[in-house]
């Protein structure tokens, strides 16, 4: 299942902080193996510092030679696109706090209250100061069992743009995720959430047989979303989903989103220190 996600950043310094800022702990640094590298099919060498919000857990990792910064012109409907949704009980809070800490708004005017059709939630979207989407999500009060708790709690989904749901979700079903119920949005509140104009998207959820993190399939209709040429796992906008697995490997989705197979857990060099 999924293990974490990595987020390539060009200044780990900043990164770090901007994340706890926002409620993560922070981890020590270890550098990537030269093995993992080559999974990578990068030269040169790597860092990887972890963060951990609740049982959620970020690595971000920083290579020299370093890849390609975030595209600045890149929507919530392009195919690049790839967000983690942070869960937490004041979106608003949460909102200012991250834009005091250096964060872009993608949705205007803060989180938005979406429709009962669309879940009732409160939502909004942002850049980390990298350029990389997140998400914050708050439910209704008992709306969602699987996030009970106060502040900031962890990881609820990973939201990944595609051109073909079908054939996504077939991917994503290889790795033993089963599809929920898709829902189609459309209107002001997605308008808002979004950053764009006349927004029609359908979002599968695609769950784990136990706990979050899930992955949210999006198939914007309106507007069209761009491709994007192959990322190289050095650049900023090639965020990894994380899967233990029998082997090691990378795996790139059918719009060309990254995925990272590992045999390796944590390690006594990886373990978060609480400081």
């Amino acid at each position: 299942m999924i293990r974490a996600f990595r987020l390539v950043t060009a200044d780990p310094d900043r990164l770090v902080a901007f994340y706890q800022s926002i409620g993560f702990v922070s981890g020590q640094t270890i550098a990537i193996a030269d093995d993992e590298m080559q999974v990578l099919g990068l030269p040169g060498s790597g860092r990887r510092h972890p963060l951990t919000l609740g049982d959620s857990r970020i690595e971000l990792d920083w290579f020299d030679p370093p890849g390609l910064p975030y595209p600045a012109d890149a929507n919530a409907a392009d195919l690049i696109f790839q967000h983690l949704a942070l869960v937490t009980d004041d979106a608003g809070t949460a909102w200012h706090r991250a834009t005091d800490a250096g964060a872009t708004p993608i949705s205007r005017g803060g989180p938005i209250r979406l429709p009962k059709s669309a879940g009732g939630v409160t939502a909004g979207k942002f850049r980390d100061p990298d350029g990389h989407p997140l998400e914050f999500l708050q439910f209704p009060a008992g709306a969602n069992p699987a996030w009970t708790g106060s502040g900031m709690m962890g990881i609820d989904h990973s939201a990944i743009s595609v051109s073909d749901i079908a054939a996504s979700r077939r991917f994503y079903a290889r790795h033993g995720l089963a599809d929920g119920r898709t829902s189609f949005n459309r209107g002001s509140a997605q308008v808002a959430l979004d950053g764009l104009e006349d927004v029609q998207v359908d979002i599968l959820p695609m769950n784990p047989p136990t706990t979050p993190p899930h992955v949210e399939l999006l198939g914007y209709h309106i507007p069209t979303g761009r491709p994007h040429t192959p990322l190289a796992a050095n650049d900023i906008a090639a965020t990894r989903i994380v899967w233990r697995a029998e082997t090691d490997a990378l795996l790139r989705d059918p719009d060309g989103h990254l995925h990272q197979l590992t045999r390796k857990d944590r390690s006594p060099a990886d373990t978060v220190s609480r400081r």
